[in-house]
């Protein structure tokens, strides 16, 4: 009972926490004037991705690579099929041409790429694992993507109701993200431990605990985002938060992981990988049906099945 506890406890910090770490950081991006759409895909993506990260991390370093890996790819599945479903749910969501032929596109890349390395494709060693080399070129890859942001931001038009809406003096707002960091770490660590306590008494594997349990737990954040923001009829903090959030979580999170200690991958994964390439082709495709650019209810609602599909899926494997 102890352990269920603890884990409740590390959601609660861990969720938290990242709700400091967006409020101070978003305060401090707001001063640069910067549109929603970049502060969704950078600053709110961070923020609500950090979960993820402090896991991961703690993960690798505990030797629990099935959790560090399902937690990554479990989430990026959660953020599209149940956030985005929640969030079109409550209100339809318009998705920006830019989106449409960019972010979405590298979202998918991403999954590919990380694929590709995990697999050893380019090497053919047959090791099957992220190993430092492929941290380093997943952190390449998350360099381009913030230079590509920074871009973006330039031509952005400036909107003016950020969130959060109360604005914050510098000093608050970097003493909120440093106490959210420090949430997001001690949070991280509780669910971890207690993520492998419920493994071991079960019978469950770390895998499936990672893809569902942990990957739901830290993806609360991007729901919570989310769903506020699809709330106050602003579709690009939602969009924009999930589809940074997955491009940080493939390229930051796994390769700042697998650069502190290899990732082995389980083949089984490999299911999980597809299903989240399919998730990002599923979405491209929602938006060219019904309604052109817009994510309507009844699609949303068709999301959410699918993800209860997948736990299905996943409680039948074991």
């Amino acid at each position: 009972m102890v352990q269920y506890i603890l884990l409740a406890i590390g959601f609660y910090i861990l969720v938290k926490g990242a709700d400091l770490l967006v409020n101070g950081a978003v305060s401090i991006a707001d001063r640069f004037k910067l549109s929603n759409l970049v502060i969704g895909m950078t600053v709110v993506a961070f923020g609500t991705s950090a979960p993820e990260l402090f896991v991961s991390v703690s993960a690798a370093f505990k030797g629990t690579t099935d959790i560090a890996i399902g937690n990554v790819l479990g989430s990026n599945i959660s953020n599209i099929l149940l956030i985005l479903g929640a969030a079109s749910l409550i209100y339809p969501l318009t998705i920006t041409r830019n989106t449409i032929r960019k972010d979405i596109p590298f979202s998918l890349l991403a999954v590919v790429i990380m694929s590709c390395l995990a697999n050893e494709f380019f090497t053919g060693k047959g090791l099957n694992r992220l190993d430092t080399v492929d941290g380093i070129i997943l952190l390449g890859f998350f360099i381009g993507f913030i230079y590509y942001t920074l871009r973006v931001a330039k031509d952005a038009s400036l909107v003016q109701k950020n969130i959060p809406e109360k604005k914050r003096g510098p000093l608050m707002a970097v003493g909120l993200v440093m106490i959210g960091l420090v949430g997001l770490g001690l949070g991280g660590n509780l669910i971890v431990n207690s993520a492998i306590y419920i493994a071991s008494r079960f019978g469950l594997s770390e895998s499936f605990v990672g893809l569902t349990i942990v990957a739901i737990g830290t993806s609360l954040p991007e729901l919570a985002a989310s769903a506020v923001a699809a709330y106050k009829r602003n579709p690009d903090i939602a969009v924009g938060n999930v589809l940074g959030s997955n491009i940080f979580n493939i390229f930051l999170v796994l390769g700042a992981s697998s650069i502190l200690k290899p990732l082995p991958l389980n083949p089984i994964n490999n299911v999980d990988i597809a299903v989240a390439a399919c998730a990002s082709v599923i979405l491209l495709a929602a938006v060219f049906i019904g309604r052109k650019g817009k994510l309507d209810r009844w699609e949303g609602a068709v999301f959410v099945c699918l993800y209860i599909t997948y736990l299905v899926y996943l409680l039948k494997r074991g």
